[in-house]
């Protein structure tokens, strides 16, 4: 029998790459994302696909309740991949800002996760994958929203992963660097929306902020999404799979950095990453 697997943030990139990849696999793969629009799309591409938002809790309830008539009530995997950055220094973050990032990046997603523990319990077996990122334990300048929220989401996957122990169901956290997907784009337009340039102490410095998010190129050591699904693909299919997955070269690096460097030297590399 196939497993099933409900994905969010499929519209694009990572979510997008994996749900396909899954589906190829054998996997029996349940696309979400926001937009009526993408999901007619993936639909079209054969993707079995539903909309999701994340922060309308009604939205999650009728998404879950939608696949669940599809499997007799069984989830055995929920890929949590849906999120975006909010550039900005943290002193140009309005509350309604954050509260925005947070809706996404950590409530819909935490409420999600919840939603689908009973079932899951029920089962005695389960994954719950949260898409971390390589600022969810190394931060980096001008992306304190986004740092916060990947920061959160480890803090509470670790803290699930503990009280789970004896359930059945395991809690893994991956952790990408860069990889190619649109959330440069999307980080651009929040970043226009969200934060007023002409009046901020960090100006000057955000001249090299929208220089960098207007780039169309590569970072380095960028991956393409299918490194991703490598990984997803590791965490799900092994026996016993580790709490946490990197992904790039840079998020291995900083996660060794981080164990043997002082906080000062970190900050010195964090920075200098971070431009």
């Amino acid at each position: 029998m196939a497993q099933t697997i409900l994905i969010t943030g499929c519209s694009s990139g990572i979510g997008y790459t994996c749900a396909h990849g899954l589906k190829k696999l054998g996997y029996d793969v349940f696309a979400t994302c926001r937009k009526e629009e993408d999901v007619a799309r993936l639909k079209k591409e054969g993707l079995n696909a539903f909309r999701l938002d994340l922060c309308d809790s009604q939205s999650l309830h009728v998404a879950l309740a939608w696949m669940l008539s599809q499997t007799s009530g069984r989830i055995d995997v929920l890929f949590n991949n849906a999120a975006y950055g909010q550039p900005g220094a943290v002193e140009d973050l309005r509350r309604e800002v954050l509260r925005e990032q947070f809706e996404t990046n950590v409530f819909g997603t935490l409420e999600l996760s919840n939603l689908v523990l009973p079932y899951m319990r029920a089962q005695k077996s389960g994954r719950i994958v949260f898409n971390s990122s390589i600022l969810g334990f190394a931060a980096m300048s001008y992306r304190g929203a986004y740092n916060a929220s990947k920061f959160a989401i480890e803090g509470f996957a670790d803290t699930m992963r503990l009280e789970l122990k004896g359930s059945g169901v395991e809690v893994v956290l991956i952790e990408p660097g860069p990889i190619r997907s649109a959330f440069r784009k999307n980080a651009l337009a929040k970043f226009l929306r969200n934060i007023d340039q002409e009046r901020s102490a960090h100006k000057d410095v955000y001249a090299k902020t929208l220089e960098r998010l207007q780039k169309t190129g590569d970072a380095p050591f960028t991956l393409g999404a299918e490194a991703v699904l490598k990984v997803l693909v590791c965490a799900l299919e092994s026996k016993h799979p580790k709490a946490r997955y990197g992904v790039t070269f840079p998020t291995k690096l900083f996660a060794l950095l981080k164990r043997l460097l002082p906080t000062c030297m970190m900050d010195v590399i964090a920075r200098k990453a971070g431009e």
